[in-house]
């Protein structure tokens, strides 16, 4: 969701501004627009592997622009009619003849019906409060109804320069409930899956298109090889994820970016509820109201059969346990239908959609056997790969051109200050082994990290407080509110690749209690425009409640300790000589947890808490980093 105030723009906004704004100044080319263009028919072309820019489709004035409403197999609005999803493409004017036919790239979106100022003017008001205690039923808020942008093309200039001038025909479909599609939003529901699918179904012969929203004069993709390859960032992707996983035939290959393939793990984190960055008090039923921009006359059925009587109920922002509703919402759950080939793309700092979110998805197709590829970089949300990347894959499975992209480096990772990716064998690398690092207490102030483990010690305590930001929290001064243990300083540059795990054993005095666990570098670097890996690692969230069971919960017992043991995010860093990593543990997290009242206390046990910190090269160039044991003050 956005900021209510346009300076402070967050990434979600600005990509979808972005977008915006390249489709303002076109107007639509028809078929009938087309009778200058060439009688000489030429088709793609290759070279190295690549579809290369055609100079006769690359003509935008001879561009045909035309729309259409494809008839689904569903009626999400329960108004008696089967669904139409509203279609725009745009294609070469030599498609015109039926003489040349090419292969799609295709985007569907909740977001193309969204008139921009709706963004601008959204008050938090339209969020869930998190200033209430843990467990404590939260107060209502405000819903809204946003106007729906009806001006067309919607986000098409950016991938029409590049694709259409390459030999590909762009089609875009706003998804159910938005924009000019008929249905209903449902945030992960079968519709979101099946509404693609049968944009797919279109493209390929086996579904209708009709000229109107309403009309029965129908339309065909006579200019479609059948051969349809899909890419979108955050939503977007998410949408790729739910038409591959219907199985549906004709979806050769997908460039999910920043996909939610979990809308658990994107509101909540280990049975803890917990916000998307930048995004506090979002949750099902926000982002329900801000891609809402579909037909008026339906929103109040469909609030009522969806919003009011699915989504709210189903979220459980009381507990933040996992339950059958969230089960229906992930994708992974259906991986099995999948056949197209993917190139999976995330930020390895991407804090709104974070980046375990593609590692599941990614590993599981890798396991499945599909032709996969992965992309990371060290920035935030959004971030295709490189244009060459995209290229050679949807060269290979859209036109059927043997670019030997499968036997490509299967990871791509770009370094930090770096803007090209270095290719890899695998992620996490083959050779990252786990390095178990134990507590050394401090004595009241920052403790140890040590690959051998310590004489028993006491236990160590801090007082929960929202209202300090994270990035304060390694501070002296700040010292009882956190608890954080250093390792030596580093001698040499160690590289992290894979999944740290965290094991705690700790007691709270009431029976429940948020806990975020922080991995970062040290000396911290102050700044306006300090990359976020300058001192974050990574970090994760958990509800202590959830210590034996992910589902759900059981209240703590007021000074009985527990054993909690969860994954942070996944991540490939490369840690620079002369830092520090430091363990960092909290309970509230202002950024991203609810904010119950200052005063909690929680004590960790040092001599049962651990890290496993995925090292390439292991132990023995760990140990070769911190040698010295030279250890720095931690300000």
């Amino acid at each position: 969701m956005p900021h209510s105030k346009y300076k402070s723009m967050n990434p979600k906004f600005a990509f979808t501004l972005f977008l915006f704004l390249l489709g303002l100044s076109f107007s639509p080319v028809t078929a009938q627009q087309t009778d200058s263009i060439s009688n000489a028919v030429p088709g793609p072309v290759f070279k190295n592997g690549e579809a290369q820019l055609v100079p006769e489709f690359s003509l935008q004035d001879n561009w045909i622009r035309e729309e259409l409403w494809v008839e689904t197999s569903f009626d999400s609005d329960n108004d008696g009619k089967l669904d139409r999803m509203h279609v725009y493409v745009t294609r070469p004017g030599q498609t015109a003849s039926h003489d040349l036919k090419l292969p799609v790239i295709y985007m569907t979106s909740p977001y193309y019906g969204l008139k921009i100022m709706s963004l601008i003017r959204s008050p938090k008001k339209l969020f869930w409060n998190v200033k209430h205690e843990l467990g404590e039923t939260p107060k209502s808020h405000k819903h809204t109804n946003f106007k729906t942008r009806v001006k067309r093309p919607f986000m098409s200039f950016y991938m029409d320069k590049t694709w259409v001038s390459r030999g590909y025909i762009m089609v875009y479909s706003s998804s159910p409930g938005t924009g000019l599609s008929d249905g209903a939003p449902t945030i992960g529901g079968e519709n979101e899956a099946l509404a693609p699918k049968a944009v797919i179904d279109w493209l390929c012969g086996r579904a209708k298109g009709y000229k109107t929203r309403e009309g029965n004069e129908e339309v065909a993709a006579y200019w479609s090889t059948g051969k349809v390859g899909m890419t979108g960032t955050s939503y977007d992707g998410t949408l790729c994820l739910a038409a591959a996983t219907t199985g549906v035939e004709g979806l050769e290959a997908i460039i999910p970016v920043a996909p939610i393939s979990s809308y658990y793990l994107y509101y909540r984190s280990n049975g803890l509820v917990r916000s998307p960055g930048g995004y506090l008090g979002e949750d099902m039923d926000v982002l329900y109201d801000f891609i809402n921009t579909g037909d008026k006359s339906n929103r109040k059925r469909n609030n009522a059969a969806i919003r009011d009587s699915l989504l709210v109920p189903g979220l459980d922002r009381i507990t933040g346990d996992y339950n059958d509703f969230w089960e229906s919402r992930d994708y992974l759950k259906k991986i099995d239908n999948m056949h197209a080939a993917m190139l999976m793309a995330h930020g390895l700092n991407d804090w709104n959609v974070m980046p375990e979110q593609s590692y599941r998805f990614y590993k599981a197709a890798q396991e499945k056997g599909l032709p996969v590829q992965l992309y990371y970089h060290q920035n935030g949300h959004g971030g295709d790969p490189p244009l060459k990347m995209m290229n050679r894959w949807f060269t290979r499975y859209l036109h059927g051109i043997e670019n030997g992209v499968e036997n490509d480096a299967p990871v791509w990772i770009v370094r930090e200050n770096k803007n090209t990716p270095t290719a890899y064998h695998s992620f996490p690398d083959s050779n990252a082994s786990d390095v178990i690092l134990h507590l050394e207490s401090g004595n009241n102030g920052p403790g140890h990290l040590s690959t051998e483990k310590p004489a028993d010690q006491k236990t160590e305590t801090l007082l929960d407080d929202y209202s300090v930001n994270y990035s304060k929290l390694h501070e002296s001064k700040n010292a009882k509110h956190r608890l954080l243990y250093v390792s030596p300083v580093l001698e040499k540059e160690i590289r992290i690749s894979g999944v740290t795990r965290v094991t705690l054993r700790l007691a709270c005095n009431k029976s429940a209690a948020n806990l975020s666990v922080y991995l970062i570098t040290l000396p911290w670097v102050e700044g306006k425009h300090v990359s976020i890996y300058k001192n974050i690692i990574t970090r994760g969230w958990a509800d202590p409640q959830n210590h034996s069971s992910l589902r759900k919960g059981e209240a703590l017992r007021p000074g009985e300790f527990v054993q909690v043991s969860f994954d942070l995010m996944p991540d490939d860093q490369i840690i620079p000589k002369g830092k520090q990593i430091a363990l960092m543990v909290f309970s509230s997290d202002q950024e991203f947890t609810l904010w119950p009242k200052p005063g909690t206390q929680l004590t960790i046990d040092p001599n049962s808490t651990s890290i496993a910190l995925p090292v390439v090269g292991g132990i023995e160039e760990y140990e070769k980093a911190v040698k010295s044991k030279l250890y720095l003050n931690a300000e």
